[in-house]
């Protein structure tokens, strides 16, 4: 066997070896969320003003297996991001490690953040918007499972977005990414985004709304971010 399929094979094994750690903290996570989903429930539904109706047994499961994989989701993105850390370590110089590990508590800010604006901000605007349409009109009654699926449409997705500007800076110190060619490709990155928001939003205007500004906003914001790498890096290369 040659040397280069060796290295493929090792490549391929450390890769594997990640995953597999990534997936088994996901796993604990899960368990351990599943044990206090009814904390996680209560605290979901406090402030809504009516009681969800189940139309049958299986609605149960559905909601605490989502609510628990929520939760275990946003516990296990610092162990994925340490893991493709770990992955791309033998790459970076002592420098590059010791900036790109820095990533990794702001990733779980980030995701949080994101969680946490979706809940706090856009969902009571959202709720309150579509309930008002109908407010003469219809009796409301949700089940769990309609008002947890809304829950996660609108938190899930920020809190993935929300990482964009860490993954623009991260891609920025390795080379793979520029300020430059962001700037240059704007008009796609919009479309695509306008795109995206109105695939991830409920389909009302106010809502594609509510999703559309942050994400531009968080790729003015990642182009801005990618600048300051980008001159840093290019300031190092000349130092050395």
């Amino acid at each position: 066997m040659s040397e280069q399929s060796m290295n493929l094979l090792d490549h391929l094994d450390e890769l594997r070896k990640r995953i597999m750690i990534t997936l088994a903290s996901f796993i604990f996570f899960f368990i351990i969320s599943f044990i206090f989903v009814r904390d996680i429930y209560e605290w979901f539904v406090k402030d809504l003003d009516m009681t969800l109706t189940i139309l049958g047994p299986l609605d149960i499961i559905w909601v605490f297996f989502s609510i628990a994989g929520v939760a275990a989701l946003a516990l296990t993105v610092p162990v994925l991001i340490f893991q493709i850390w770990l992955f791309v370590k033998p790459a970076l110089s002592q420098k590059e490690q010791k900036v790109t590990l820095m990533y990794i508590p702001a990733s779980f800010v980030l995701f949080i953040g994101g969680l946490l604006f979706g809940y706090f901000v856009v969902i009571p605007i959202v709720f309150q918007f579509l309930m008002g349409l109908g407010e003469d009109l219809f009796n409301p009654m949700f089940t769990p499972n309609n008002y947890f699926q809304f829950v996660i449409r609108m938190t899930v997705p920020f809190s993935i977005l929300f990482e964009m500007p860490l993954v623009v800076m991260f891609l920025t110190s390795l080379g793979i990414l520029s300020p430059e060619w962001m700037r240059k490709n704007r008009k796609y990155a919009y479309f695509a985004l306008v795109v995206l928001s109105v695939l991830i939003s409920p389909p009302d205007f106010l809502s594609d709304v509510l999703v559309i500004i942050p994400l531009l906003l968080l790729y003015e914001v990642s182009i801005s971010l990618s600048s300051v790498v980008f001159r840093r890096k290019i300031k190092r290369e000349k130092e050395n």
